[in-house]
């Protein structure tokens, strides 16, 4: 797996700057996680960036804030590897890999990963570069 997320991430970051973004949830805005992550150890250097609110229900019981942490980094082969190895097994989900201006999105998960692209034109390029991989995972890459 990992060898396919860092061709992936090569292809779409190498020598740009790129945000790695995590995520927790909890029952409060600032209260503490929902549940126990790696993530703060996995991802130190990182700043809350966005907190979502649910806040839907009329039960604040059932309200969540999604947490959104990031960092800035110059991307380069492996520069993602303890992130990606932990989505891989399945230790930390909900990563993502974006370039500064969230025009390219690399999502993995335990099984592969969803990268979503600016143009259908850059789609399809990148599909008829991995074909082989779809054939072999027809989800996704």
């Amino acid at each position: 797996m990992l060898d396919r997320y860092n061709t992936i991430l090569d292809e779409l970051f190498t020598d740009t700057d790129v945000f790695a973004v995590t995520m927790d949830w909890s029952d409060t805005p600032t209260g503490p996680p929902g549940y126990s992550t790696p993530r703060p150890t996995l991802h130190p250097g990182s700043i809350r960036w966005w907190t979502e609110s649910d806040q839907d229900d009329p039960d604040p019981e059932f309200h969540t804030h999604t947490r959104l942490y990031a960092d800035r980094r110059r991307s380069s082969h492996g520069c993602a590897d303890g992130l990606l190895r932990a989505v891989a097994d399945e230790a930390l989900a909900e990563v993502f890999i974006t370039d500064t201006k969230l025009r390219h999105i690399h999502h993995p998960y335990d099984g592969g990963a969803d990268v979503i692209l600016a143009t259908p034109a850059e789609r399809d390029r990148m599909r008829d570069r991995h074909t082989a991989w779809l054939s072999s995972h027809p989800a996704g890459l």
